[in-house]
């Protein structure tokens, strides 16, 4: 399948439902609510720049890595569109989801003074919805012009991430946690209606005669 302009336009969309910059961007707040405006920036950039360059390993090496392991892309991408829907149904909740980060992973969170990578990098924005969500769109389009524009939209949804990031004091508190939650909600809508197609397109792979 070629990457063309709706399909190319429905991933990016996916990925950055996934990667939430409203909703990231509180718990970014949170997590940096005691550092000066210097460190604030800091983290921002090493995570956006760690971000890039997880999504970008993914969408180089993701389908080598389902052949290694001899997992069929209909498999994957049955398993992923479950992973996406849970994702999906917790932001409907406002809730961030256990595949993201535990209620121990943020607590510990707080009291690093590294958290640019862990946990905000990995895996709050580049967790399995992200990684899954790339490397299914990759399996399809494995040409390498397909995969420089996964890659470009990657990298873009990592500058948004920085944008959210960078600006999350100011903007955090004027959507207040209402909202923030609103549009989580929204986004969660979104994000669990891309899951079920992409659930019942993998579903149709693994058992032709529910097409």
């Amino acid at each position: 399948m070629t990457l063309t302009g709706p399909v190319l336009v429905t991933f990016a969309l996916a990925l950055v439902t996934i990667a939430n910059p409203i909703g990231n961007m509180a718990i970014f707040a949170s997590l940096t609510s005691d550092r000066d405006d210097a460190e604030k920036r800091q983290i921002a950039l090493k995570a956006t720049i760690s971000i890039a360059i997880i999504l970008v390993v993914v969408t180089w090496s993701g389908s080598y890595i389902l052949g290694l392991f001899d997992i069929s892309v209909a498999a994957f991408q049955t398993t992923g569109g479950l992973i996406i829907l849970l994702l999906g149904l917790s932001m409907l909740h406002s809730k961030t989801s256990a595949m993201h980060q535990t209620l121990e992973e943020k607590k510990a969170a707080a009291e690093k003074d590294e958290i640019a990578v862990v946990p905000l990098a990995i895996p709050i924005v580049a967790g399995p919805g992200a990684m899954t969500t790339i490397i299914v769109q990759t399996h399809q389009t494995s040409t390498v012009m397909d995969r420089l524009l996964v890659t470009v939209v990657c990298v873009l949804v990592a500058l948004l991430l920085y944008l959210a990031f960078r600006f999350a004091t100011p903007l955090s508190h004027r959507l207040g946690i209402g909202g923030v939650n609103i549009v989580t909600r929204i986004m969660g809508m979104m994000l669990a209606a891309i899951a079920v197609g992409m659930l019942a397109a993998g579903l149709k792979k693994l058992f032709p005669g529910l097409a």
